[in-house]
């Protein structure tokens, strides 16, 4: 199988999008690249909102241009090539093509620099979570999902409106 052309990744931010959420979630015992989202479990995302350990995180307009500015190192630093990169307020979407590197690895990585962005930008907060355990990561494989996904992250605005 040859290589993929880059990863369309997504960083949630801690306690914003439990399992059972209707927005979609995976079922990890089960999950496989491509499978369609379960439905959704209103009691699954109760019984997980009841084991946070700290109140769910939302990223404001400062957090997301400092989070955008750690995956451009994070890239720079690694010689990986940015594709895209798009924070909101609940998420962060990323293109990266990074050859040779699991999709685990540069997720964890830019999970890693946004963190001490954060930690930089907010030192009176002490928090151990600022995303989500794991993330989504989707092979690109071929240019026309490069291109798609490119597209998608570009223009968040316009599919999930405006935010402040």
């Amino acid at each position: 199988m040859r290589e993929p052309l880059g990863y369309l990744l997504t960083l949630t931010a801690y306690g914003t999008w439990l399992r059972g959420d209707a927005r979609g979630w995976v079922d990890k015992r089960r999950a496989v690249p491509g499978m369609p989202f379960e439905p959704p479990e209103p009691a699954r995302v109760e019984h997980n909102r009841r084991r946070l350990k700290e109140t769910p995180v939302l990223f404001r307009r400062d957090d997301r241009g400092g989070i955008e500015a750690a995956v451009r190192e994070t890239c720079c630093c690694r010689n990986w090539y940015l594709h895209e990169v798009n924070a909101r307020s609940n998420q962060v979407h990323a293109v990266v093509a990074a050859p040779d590197v699991s999709p685990d690895r540069v997720l964890a990585d830019l999970k890693a620099y946004g963190t001490r962005a954060l930690n930089r930008m907010h030192p009176e907060v002490r928090r151990k979570n600022w995303w989500t355990e794991g993330g989504s990561k989707r092979f690109l494989n071929d240019e026309m999902s490069l291109c798609a996904a490119i597209e998608y992250v570009r223009n968040q605005d316009r599919h999930h409106g405006r935010e402040v």
